[in-house]
């Protein structure tokens, strides 16, 4: 007699993980527990702490290409209980949903891969080339010393990841619709415009930052930095915050302070934005500092082995034609670009992540399993 989604062991797996209070930067043992159903598989299961974030690299065969799943175990704050209609670290199934914190960001991925892992090794014991584990605790936060920490380490060892499937919540409207192939970049800036302080009724005394702000302010928001292609929408700037002024109606202030950000595309660099930036700014000849902070470069994964082999794991579960999307925010995918490596995030539905009730689709689960066991079976038999 076939066994229900709930009792598939995917699903429990998923379960465990909920359970575990991974607020970002914990791991609340998440990743002893992967490490350990990873290690009777054979994998060579690394620790790899950094400060006080918990991350793993484990790794099964010795040569050959390298098929690396990436994820993390860390969760954003569930915010007041009252707020849930469940506990959120209480694995709850309610109308063919299974809710918790992490349940699609990203526990359900994680689970569902270690279960496909074994399902994979246990049919092909001597299968081609590597499989690979990155695993940290550091996605939802400052992502310093997670996996870009674990990627700075296997550079310096010399590794190499020719395939990576990242276990972000990609879909949409059903399971496997939406892929990511790649992400905008993003870089932030600080843009401090400077003058002088005084008595509102004394203005030739000061030098108001404000009246002078607007003109650099409009100049930017109104600049054409690109066209973007066939994978990448125009890249765009956005101011998200804008402040001055000492709280008081008769003082001129003494800066203004303006933060913006911008998801730029594979058509031009971070060092050409600042430099555009700059030049604009050195036109309406204000007083200014830039601060810029360079969070990830844009990456993509053009049609071709890894693209194939999800797409067609995807049809033969689900059925579903995928789209690929290069849209949203950034992920742990940025880092792992840096070694070359072809990379596409695939996870569940998206629509609740980051909300309270975060919830996936019970019956989703077993299916991401088989997606991935797919995509195992199509890039290492």
């Amino acid at each position: 007699m076939p066994i229900t989604d709930s009792e598939h062991p995917s699903v429990a797996l998923t379960k465990e993980l909920i359970s575990k209070q991974s607020v970002t930067p914990a791991d609340d043992g998440c990743q002893p527990l992967l490490a350990e159903r990873l290690s009777k598989l054979g994998f060579d299961c690394e620790s790899l702490p950094r400060e006080e974030v918990l991350n793993l690299w484990a790794t099964r065969g010795t040569h050959g290409p390298t098929l690396v799943f990436a994820g993390h175990t860390d969760v954003v704050p569930p915010g007041p209980r009252e707020h849930w209609d469940s506990d959120p670290f209480v694995p709850t199934e309610r109308g063919g949903f299974l809710y918790g914190r992490g349940a699609a960001d990203m526990k359900a991925s994680l689970a569902a891969m270690v279960v496909a892992t074994e399902s994979f090794v246990a049919n092909h014991p001597h299968h081609k080339g590597r499989i690979g584990y990155l695993i940290t605790a550091d996605e939802e936060g400052p992502a310093i010393h997670g996996t870009r920490y674990v990627v700075d380490t296997l550079q310096r060892r010399g590794e190499s990841i020719d395939w990576c499937v990242v276990g972000e919540p990609s879909s949409t409207s059903t399971l496997g619709d939406i892929i990511k192939n790649g992400r905008r970049g993003s870089i932030n800036a600080t843009l401090t415009i400077k003058g002088k302080q005084g008595h509102v009724a004394y203005p030739h005394l000061a030098d108001n930052p404000m009246h002078k702000a607007f003109a650099a302010l409009t100049a930017l928001s109104e600049l054409s930095w690109d066209s973007g292609n066939d994978y990448f929408d125009p890249t765009q700037l956005q101011f998200s915050n804008i402040h001055s002024g000492t709280g008081a109606t008769n003082v001129i202030p003494g800066e203004l302070v303006a933060v913006f950000n911008l998801r730029f595309s594979t058509e031009i660099t971070a060092d050409e934005i600042q430099s555009k930036c700059e030049t604009v700014l050195d036109a309406t000849g204000i007083d200014y500092s830039l601060d810029w902070q360079l969070s990830g470069n844009p990456f993509l994964t053009e049609p071709g082995d890894l693209v194939d082999a999800v797409r067609e794991s995807i049809m033969t579960v689900t059925g579903v034609s995928t789209q690929l999307s290069t849209g949203g925010g950034t992920s742990d995918g940025r880092f792992i670009a840096s070694m070359g490596s072809q990379i596409i995030e695939l996870g569940p539905i998206n629509a609740s992540i980051h909300q309270r009730n975060e919830h996936v689709l019970l019956s989703d689960i077993p299916k991401l399993a088989r997606i991935y066991e797919g995509i195992m079976e199509r890039l290492l038999t």
